[in-house]
């Protein structure tokens, strides 16, 4: 680990004198990319993150949320990137991405409720893209299943831009009261602080550094010291700690120990209150022997939280930590002189300003070049039951039942609506909280996460708006109304005018759609550097949301086989759209190159009618149409208790690819015995179309354009099941 030069002579003009090792390493680390967002921080004022229901923004370890009607109820979200741990060491890289997320959540006084996973990876074909998968898989089951936090949704997906580089992003929500929140600003003046959780090893050893650098060919072994690894078990049983030292009121602001470690979290605890601290790292309860300053300081060892405890309560915090077996190190105070010192064997090895040292960072001014989309190119001669077949059984639209059935979904008792559908809905019975129509009292919030890189790939910013449109009508289809969200922001090497360029363009197709749709991003995380000897990432924001209603009911998104069947939002029937396959996995299948499909021109009524259509008593099923389009779609809606007969036209300007494979966000299909008030109330929002009934067949009848297909649920399962085949 070294400064660069620029830095260097920086902190030497700041400090009036030539760096100490152990202060050189600090600022390397804290001014990183991964930690500093030299890079990306120009760009983030884009995003809208107030709102009535805000009460943490972004800055703190987690946003926090105020649910609607739920007398002072919050909701605590956070998302984090764990991508270069995971290429190096698959298994711990993301089991310790979600204790992270986890103790992000701890952090604000908050228990966690939910986990989120949404996952990237090199074409499926290769071996290796398939050893990433299943150990990233295991890793988070591992430690979401030990820990006892339920991982209810996210998404999992496949690109060669991947290949070098895989993606592994984890969001938290968690649940907490106006009276129980804390937050990571120390508060006064001789408080102590104090180390509570596992004991301090050498692991993860400049981990932030690490994440803020191209992955070399050899990173696989070289970079394996950097990696973090965690203990699930001691992780739950600082759960429950956290929970007695908020319970009891001990606690006056408290850090997670993530990136840089313990000098990462003490230093930002301190200078985010606009106080100093004087730590003696030998105080650290440490589990290997001869460790030095630096090491004390930047090792990433997982399960540890700084506390700024009172004086008087110190001695109850170690009583609660040794119940519950837990390590309690008294390591220093908060001062008030804005300096941060740090001693070692009686030796200063760190005193700067704390603030300087949190936010000295220059930004990064870099060119970039505007992204283009490609001109229209298209596959000929492609026969309809091959398409379908082959979109249907590609792994980027096939079922993830093999990822998510290794997840726990059920632990603590709230998934109302289970992995696999477009959200989940949790049950949230806290007092307070709304009486929904039958009485019982509660409030569901859905949750969703994820992207589409060939979206983005193709388009950074019209598919980055689509990606957070089609997050919207995931919640929406469950009859809820967005939230909030938070986001993690993944592009390659910055440095690259053609790569800044395109995550840029996504930082503004999010920023926009989100403003559009009045929904505050209240948080997030970057995460640059993404390039390999396989060359950049697509630029991929993943986009994690939540949304809420009255009462947990949500219509499925499997077919009932009573009702009438409608699409909804689809500009591709319209005969002076120009329908377009930009994005679609039609052409990942077949080749070819079209321009992104134009979106609904008014989206923020439709996914408020949507989410009032969806809540009706006549709406029998609801699916959103991305990923695939509306092949996958029907295909993922038929069981073997209900099938559908559909038919429908394409326009003169269409064909049957680009209406039954076209990837066009702000679609649903709905299932529903009073297709009339459907119609009426997205008279002037969004067009509706008839696309037949469903049925009690268990089959697909399809006919497009005087194309006709049929497949019966179980050669629909057959094609679907991909993933699994090839993994068990």
């Amino acid at each position: 680990m070294s400064l660069s030069d620029a830095d260097h002579d920086l902190v030497v003009e700041e400090l009036g004198r030539e760096p100490t090792q152990a202060e050189a390493a600090l600022f390397e680390n804290l001014w990183s990319e991964h930690c500093a967002y030299r890079s990306s921080r120009p760009l983030l004022g884009a995003f809208d993150s107030e709102g009535d229901q805000v009460v943490v923004g972004p800055g703190d370890d987690a946003a926090v949320v105020e649910l609607p009607d739920c007398d002072g109820t919050y909701i605590t979200m956070g998302i984090e990137s764990h991508n270069h741990p995971s290429y190096v060491d698959p298994f711990d890289g993301a089991a310790t991405g979600v204790g992270g997320i986890v103790r992000d959540t701890l952090s604000m006084g908050a228990y966690p409720i939910a986990l989120a996973d949404s996952l990237y990876f090199g074409d499926f074909d290769r071996e290796h893209s398939r050893y990433l998968l299943e150990g990233v898989v295991e890793g988070i089951s591992h430690y979401g299943n030990c820990i006892g936090v339920p991982t209810v949704t996210g998404s999992a997906a496949f690109h060669d831009g991947y290949e070098g580089n895989p993606l592994v992003n984890v969001s938290c929500i968690g649940l907490v009261d106006e009276e129980r929140m804390i937050t990571a600003v120390a508060q006064q003046p001789g408080n102590k602080l104090v180390l509570v959780g596992n004991s301090t090893g050498r692991d993860g050893l400049g981990g932030a550094s690490f994440a803020s650098e191209d992955l070399a060919e050899d990173a696989e072994t070289e970079d394996r010291p950097a990696v973090q690894v965690g203990d699930p078990y001691t992780e739950k049983l600082l759960i429950e700690a956290n929970e007695q030292l908020i319970d009891e009121g001990l606690i006056e602001s408290a850090r997670d120990l993530g990136a840089a470690g313990l000098g990462g979290a003490s230093s930002e605890l301190v200078a985010k209150g606009g106080l100093g601290a004087e730590i003696e790292l030998t105080e650290v309860h440490e589990r290997e022997p001869n460790m030095n300053a630096m090491e004390y300081l930047l090792a990433e060892s997982q399960e540890r939280m700084c506390y700024e405890v009172a004086p008087e309560n110190v001695d109850r915090v170690r009583e609660i930590a040794d119940r519950f077996d837990l390590g309690a190190s008294v390591i220093g105070e908060v001062t008030d002189t804005g300096d941060y010192v740090c001693t070692f064997d009686g030796e200063t090895v760190v005193d700067c300003d704390a603030e300087f040292l949190g936010e000295g960072a220059p930004f990064n001014d870099l060119p970039f070049e505007e992204p283009t989309q490609p001109e229209r190119d298209l596959p000929d001669g492609v026969a309809l039951d091959d398409a379908f077949e082959s979109v249907v059984a590609s792994p980027n639209t096939a079922s993830k039942r093999w990822v998510y059935r290794q997840y726990d979904h059920e632990v603590q008792v709230r998934t109302a609506t289970p992995p696999g559908d477009d959200a989940a809905v949790l049950a949230v019975r806290e007092a307070g909280a709304a009486a929904s129509d039958d009485g019982e009292t509660g409030v569901g919030l859905a949750y969703t996460a994820g992207a589409d890189p060939n979206w983005t790939d193709t388009a950074p910013y019209e598919g980055a708006r689509a990606v957070a449109l089609e997050n919207a009508t995931n919640l929406a289809a469950k009859g809820t109304t967005p939230l909030a969200a938070v986001d993690c922001l993944n592009g390659g090497n910055p440095e690259k005018p053609e790569v800044y360029g395109a995550f840029k363009g996504i930082v503004d197709g999010l920023a926009d759609m989100c403003s559009t749709l009045d929904i505050p991003v209240v948080g997030g995380n970057v995460s640059l550097y993404n390039d390999s000897v396989a060359g950049p990432i697509p630029p991929t924001p993943t986009l994690a949301a939540v949304g809420t209603k009255d009462g947990y009911e949500a219509p499925p998104m499997s077919l009932s086989g009573e009702g009438e069947l409608l699409l909804v939002g689809a500009r591709a029937l319209e005969g002076d759209a120009e329908p377009r396959l930009g994005g679609s996995e039609y052409l990942t299948q077949f080749g070819g190159t079209d321009r992104f499909p134009t979106l609904l021109d008014a989206p923020d009524a439709f996914i408020e009618t949507l989410a009032d259509v969806a809540d009706e008593d006549a709406t029998l099923a609801t699916h959103d149409l991305s990923h695939g389009g509306l092949a996958v779609g029907l295909a993922e809606m038929v069981h073997e208790d209900a099938g559908a007969s559909v038919e429908v036209d394409a326009p003169n300007k269409g064909s049957v690819a680009e209406l039954l494979f076209g990837e066009q966000p702000g679609r649903v299909v709905i299932e529903t015995t009073d297709a009339r008030a459907v119609r009426e109330a997205f008279d002037g929002v969004a067009p509706v179309y008839d696309l037949g009934a469903a049925d009690d067949s268990g089959a697909l009848d399809l006919t497009v354009t005087g194309e006709s297909l049929s497949y019966d649920a179980d050669e629909i399962a057959g094609l679907r099941s991909t993933i699994t085949n090839e993994l068990e």
